[in-house]
């Protein structure tokens, strides 16, 4: 056996230990915690949550529309077609209640870590950064420790998701192409995709911000649409559908008769990992926007996880088993599952639906991928150098994703997000206090009658940087 075969089964085998154990029940524990210390703040608050996206950011500055963008399309993926299907064939119509449950619970625990990137943020030019490298550094005074976050964010989100996520929208194009893999398409793709990223991503944060607030509402409007479609055409088959699914997923029976492959198991996988509540990526979204208070903008990312799960994921979850091609176990799973779903109300313009929604989920989450990138490239480092070599750098992975299928880089990422999300973890269970104490500030305010708008000092804090 030679050491690259010996390190891929290590892989492998770390990979099935952190997402089938450890980081599961880390998670959950963590949304569970913070649900009951927020008073559920993830669904009594979002009224208000509903509020705060609508204020107008100020000039030159990123409002929190924009950041809820950014952060929305690195969240929303290909994963919300293809792993959504699977994880319906795999465990059941069940699996998407589960999927839900764990949206409601992560919302809390996506507020807590949200707040603490707004509270700690730091100027940047005319905008801000921030995320959890940055408030490890200054509320825990573990510099170390929030560059080895910053790094495993870098590997995971800029070279190994964004590869990922390219290819993706090259393997799209397979089914138009005859001998597509021994053809030239796959690098004009390439190129393609790496002249946009190029102007996007040397264009700063302004232009990621601009790009992202018009391509995700369009695509989840369009996608939506989709589905509602459907879902009505079908009406009345809907009433079953809702019972099949609640039933398989409290069928304890069947699920503790395998639980490893069980409905419960592969719905809170897809959930957790579709809407990233905890992980500490979207954080660094949340720090650039400009709002009065830093619980505005934990509210708002409260939405995200929302958006990601209740309504893009239930939306391939409802043209899935209203499709008429759907068949537990089956055969058909993933993408063409998702296609041929749509085919069957729309005929063979289906496949191309799915094809320009794959397109445009995967686009907007290299963008979103690399916006979180940045901001912990510029923690490590405030040379310009540094930042345009990894601008480079990063165009040549979207570039070199388009063309190869690097399995193994990938199942590296995953490895990497797991170990990035438990530094998280850890920092915002030791730092949760403020941000509940910023929760209470801010309730105060609501009170009072009030606009709430925050300073550091008032919940005792005199080492944050725009708060004073």
């Amino acid at each position: 056996m030679n050491l690259f075969t010996e390190f891929t089964k290590i892989l492998g085998e770390t990979n099935t230990f952190l997402y089938s154990k450890f980081l599961i029940v880390l998670l959950i524990l963590t949304g569970l915690y913070f649900t009951v210390r927020t008073g559920f703040i993830q669904i009594r608050m979002i009224p208000e949550a509903i509020r705060v996206i609508q204020e107008k950011g100020k000039e030159g500055s990123l409002s929190s529309f924009q950041a809820l963008m950014i952060a929305t399309a690195s969240r929303v993926g290909t994963g919300n077609i293809a792993g959504v299907s699977t994880a319906l064939v795999l465990g059941g119509p069940g699996a998407v209640v589960w999927m839900w449950i764990m949206c409601l619970i992560g919302g809390a625990s996506a507020f807590i870590e949200s707040t603490l990137a707004q509270i700690y943020k730091r100027k940047d030019g005319s905008i801000f950064k921030g995320g959890p490298a940055y408030y490890i550094e200054t509320a825990l005074h573990a510099r170390w420790l929030g560059i080895v976050f910053a790094v495993l964010l870098i590997l995971c989100f800029a070279f190994g998701f964004n590869g990922l996520q390219a290819f993706n929208i090259t393997s799209s194009f397979e089914y138009y192409i005859n001998d597509f893999e021994n053809s030239q398409v796959p690098m004009i793709i390439g190129i393609v995709l790496a002249l946009i990223s190029a102007v996007l991503f040397f264009g700063g944060a302004h232009r990621i911000s601009t790009v992202s607030s018009v391509l995700v509402p369009i695509m989840a409007i369009i996608y939506i649409l989709i589905g509602l479609f459907i879902f009505i055409i079908n009406i009345n088959e809907v009433p079953g559908v809702f019972a099949v699914c609640f039933s398989e997923a409290f069928n304890f029976e069947s699920i503790f008769g395998g639980f490893a492959g069980s409905c419960v198991v592969i719905g809170i996988k897809r959930g957790l990992f579709s809407n990233e509540a905890g992980m500490g990526s979207a954080p660094n979204a949340a720090a650039a926007a400009d709002v009065s208070h830093p619980v505005k903008q934990g509210l708002v990312q409260v939405l995200s996880v929302f958006i990601d799960t209740l309504i893009i994921c239930s939306t391939t979850a409802f043209i899935v088993l209203l499709g008429g091609r759907y068949v537990t176990g089956g055969e058909l799973t993933g993408i063409p599952l998702v296609q041929q779903s749509i085919a069957a109300h729309f005929g063979e313009i289906g496949i191309h639906i799915v094809t320009i929604a794959i397109c445009l989920f995967a686009f907007t989450s290299v963008i979103g991928n690399y916006f979180y990138a940045e901001a912990n490239i510029k923690f490590i480092s405030e040379s310009p150098i540094v930042l345009q070599i990894f601008r480079g750098l990063a165009v040549l992975m979207v570039f070199a994703g388009a063309q190869v299928s690097m399995s193994t880089a990938w199942d590296l990422a995953d490895v990497l997000m797991a170990l990035m999300a438990t530094v998280n973890i850890v920092a915002i269970l030791l730092l949760g206090k403020i941000a509940i104490n910023a929760l209470k500030d801010y309730q105060h305010q609501k009170k009072q009658g009030k606009e709430p708008a925050f300073k550091a000092s008032s919940i005792g804090l005199y080492d944050t940087e725009c708060w004073k």
